[in-house]
Order: C-alpha cells, then structure tokens, then sequence
C-alpha cells in the first residue's frame, strides 16, 4: 500500500468512524432555548467524538494496513 492509498483509506474510514461515534453520548435538552431545534444536542462534546474517531480510525487502518501488507488477502488477480 503506497502513502497515497493509505491516506485515502484513513480518510474514508475517518468519516465512517466519525459518523458511527457522533450519536455517542448526545441528548436533547429537556427545555430546548426558543430559535434551538429541538433535536439539537444539549452537550455535543465534538472535540471528545473528533478525538475518539481519530483514534478509533487509527486503530481500524493499522488492522487494514496489516491484512493488505502480509498477503492474507491477495488483492491483485
């Protein structure tokens, strides 16, 4: 896998993980301010969910990294 593929696999599974871990932890307010939607999260801690994809991303990449480079699974024809 060459630097540009594996950039790109991170990236897609960046926002994969990202859209999986966004719910984490997310409640609507009991009394939502007048102009806030209703279903908007009273707390949504994004720094926290931007951090955990990140590593949670790292982690899954590294595993498709080892599989791709050790053979198990051949992708060429």
């Amino acid at each position: 896998m060459g630097w540009v593929t594996g950039i790109a696999v991170y990236f897609v599974v960046w926002w994969t993980v990202l859209f999986a871990v966004l719910p984490w932890g997310s409640h609507a307010p009991e009394e939502p301010e007048p102009g806030m939607a209703a279903g908007a999260p009273a707390k949504p801690r994004i720094g926290l969910k931007f951090l955990v994809t990140t590593v949670v991303a790292a982690v899954v990449w590294l595993i498709i990294y080892l599989i791709v480079t050790s053979g198990l699974i051949s992708f060429r024809t």
